[in-house]
């Protein structure tokens, strides 16, 4: 099955780059490109992409507003959002407005298409080298969860296995690395993954991973180095 992906972005050069990469991998094929949030909501009404790789600064409609629209759509194409670190209160908005999850824009190509790939598969993808203002400053927003001020009490609701998963997927391991970091299997990580949800009354892994975070049952990776 081919991935279909838009790439929104309004430097020229950095949206034909990236668009170079992921139309360059066999299962995955760049079906437009747009160059602000506007034009972004009209071609992805017409050719309803899987993806949309989204920037967030951009004139006119920006990343976050074409986000909010996008993913209020029935059926809607899964957003993931590309950005720098000091744009972080961006990040904040552009996932309360349901993107899927974010990278950094000096994402290496692997990580890129990675992300793509899990995000298309109907999971979330959180930058690896997030930090815990970010997240922290994310959990103080609007809850649409369980209250962190709950604490063990929310935790109380899942089985031992159940917050082992959880801690994984706030991680950033998708299903396949859950499954081998735990050795079970794929379908078994996905219920469990379900359950955690439904107990916890989140909406996707991108909620799950922040309170995991406030809960203080993951922590931020450290930035990773470049080889």
């Amino acid at each position: 099955m081919t991935v279909s992906v838009m790439v929104v972005d309004d430097q020229i050069v950095v949206r034909a780059g990236f668009a170079a990469v992921i139309d360059a991998e066999p299962d995955l094929t760049v079906v437009a490109e747009a160059g602000d949030g506007a034009e972004a909501v009209t071609r992805a009404g017409e050719l309803a992409p899987d993806v949309i790789v989204m920037d967030v600064r951009m004139p006119g409609l920006d990343g976050i507003a074409a986000t909010r629209i996008l993913t209020s759509r029935e059926s809607p194409s899964r957003v993931l959002v590309l950005t720098t670190f000091d744009l972080d209160a961006y990040v904040f908005d552009a996932l309360r407005a349901g993107a899927s999850g974010f990278l950094l824009k000096d994402v290496h190509a692997a990580e890129l298409l990675h992300g793509i790939r899990t995000v298309a598969a109907g999971e979330s993808v959180l930058a690896p080298s997030a930090t815990r203002r970010l997240i922290g400053h994310y959990a103080a927003g609007p809850a649409t969860g369980p209250s962190a001020a709950q604490g063990p009490t929310v935790l109380d609701r899942l089985t031992a296995r159940e917050r082992a998963v959880l801690t994984l997927v706030a991680s950033g391991l998708d299903n396949s690395e859950i499954s081998a970091e735990l050795d079970i299997t794929v379908g078994t990580v996905k219920s469990h993954v379900n359950a955690v949800l439904r107990k916890l009354e989140l909406r996707d892994r991108v909620q799950a991973t922040i309170l995991a975070y406030d809960l203080g049952l993951a922590h931020a990776n450290p930035p990773r180095t470049q080889p």
